[in-house]
This record gives structure tokens, C-alpha cells and sequence, in this order.
């Protein structure tokens, strides 16, 4: 797999400049273009197939299960969730923001934890993925995060209504003027396929999907 497009919208004050930022980075890189298809391929190829059907096109877990478990191997948390603060709405069901899909706690540093968020859902998951990496940040329990989703090329072979790159564009400038905190870091980065095959199977949806690549 590869990274079309990482949009840094918030870096403040010189975050991208860190040592700590570097390491993500570069775990991060490595989790993505180390995503395959067919499992044991050197690349990652996609059935060409528009999802918009029932029982068509690609799904989505099984790609964000590859990064996963790239990213765990380098030391990264899977699934964790912020921490409570006590309040009293965390008494109320589904009051809690959601944990983050993968968090880096960096070692011998007092700089805050780094998340990804790996979209599977439709664009209000990908807002909310947004909103709590922007809570988290100004909180002070992470100092900074990436929202991962599909490129346009790499939308329409997916689930329907996948969140994708496009579809955020018009909320970019609100993004980019956003000041959390006097150090912090927010992107977002576009993922698409190496090329398209015939020659592959599809993607896997839903449970079928959750113990390959």
C-alpha cells in the first residue's frame, strides 16, 4: 500500500521537528506500505469493483487488521482508551469519546502519547475519529495524532460510503487554524492501492475479513 497525501494541519510549535514525532513518523510509514494483498504479495493489489452494490467491492477491516498488527509489532497500543477524568457524564452510557485504533507512548520522554485512527466507517466516523484526536490533544493526554482514510482512486473499490479523502477537503481551513496546544501535531493521510488485478480475490467484508492479510 501507499501514502498518496499526509496534509500536516496542525504543527505547532515545531512538532514535525521532534525526535519523538520522527519515530512516528517512521513507524507509521512503515505499518502503511507494509499493508499487502494477496497475503505474502510485495505489494498491494485490489479487485477493481465498485462497492456501492450488496455483495460487491472490497472491505475495509481486513486492510486496517494488516496495519494493526504492523503497528503493534513496533510497540504501539491497540484500542486504548482515554483516560477518566471523572466527570460526571462518563456515568452515561456511550458518553466516553472511544478509544484510538493504535497509541504510542514514547519512552524516556515527557512528551504525550501519538495516535492513528484508521477509518472504517462512513464520514461522521472519520469526523468523530477527527474530534476525539482534537479532544485528546487538548486534554493534555496525547500531543498529537493522523487520521488515516482511502484516496479518491481507492474509495469507490471499498465498502460504500467509506470516509475518504475528499470528502473532508471542505473542512480543511477549519482544521488548519486550529491552536490546542502550545505543542501539538494533527494530519491527515491518504492511503491507495499499489495497482488493480483481476487476477486477486476481493477483499473480505465484515467477519469474513478479520483474520486475513
Amino acid at each position: 500500500m501507499k501514502i498518496t497525501n499526509w496534509d500536516t494541519l496542525v504543527d505547532e510549535g515545531g512538532y514535525s521537528q521532534t525526535a519523538e514525532f520522527a519515530q512516528a513518523e517512521a513507524d507509521l510509514e512503515a505499518a502503511i506500505t507494509g499493508v499487502v494483498w494477496p497475503v505474502g504479495a510485495v505489494d498491494f493489489a485490489i479487485y477493481p469493483e465498485s462497492g456501492k452494490k450488496r455483495g460487491e467491492g472490497n472491505g475495509v477491516v481486513p486492510i486496517k487488521n494488516g496495519f494493526a498488527r504492523s503497528i503493534l509489532a513496533r510497540g504501539w497500543e491497540l484500542e486504548k482508551n482515554a483516560p477518566r477524568d471523572g466527570s460526571v457524564t462518563e456515568t452515561i452510557k456511550g458518553s466516553r469519546p472511544g478509544a484510538f485504533d493504535a497509541h504510542l507512548t514514547f519512552d524516556d520522554s515527557e512528551m504525550a502519547p501519538f495516535v492513528a485512527e484508521w477509518e472504517t466507517g462512513n464520514i461522521s466516523s472519520s469526523h468523530r475519529a477527527i474530534n476525539r484526536i482534537a479532544l485528546g490533544i487538548k486534554s493534555g493526554y496525547i500531543s498529537g495524532g493522523i487520521l488515516i482514510l482511502p484516496s479518491s482512486k481507492l474509495a469507490p473499490f471499498l465498502t460504500d460510503r467509506i470516509g475518504n479523502e475528499p470528502e473532508l477537503q471542505p473542512y480543511r481551513q477549519l482544521w488548519a487554524d486550529w491552536r490546542l496546544a502550545p505543542l501539538s501535531y494533527f494530519a491527515i493521510v491518504a492511503v491507495e492501492h499499489d495497482r488493480t488485478s483481476t487476477d486477486v480475490l476481493r477483499l473480505p467484508k465484515g467477519k469474513d475479513g478479520r483474520a486475513l492479510i
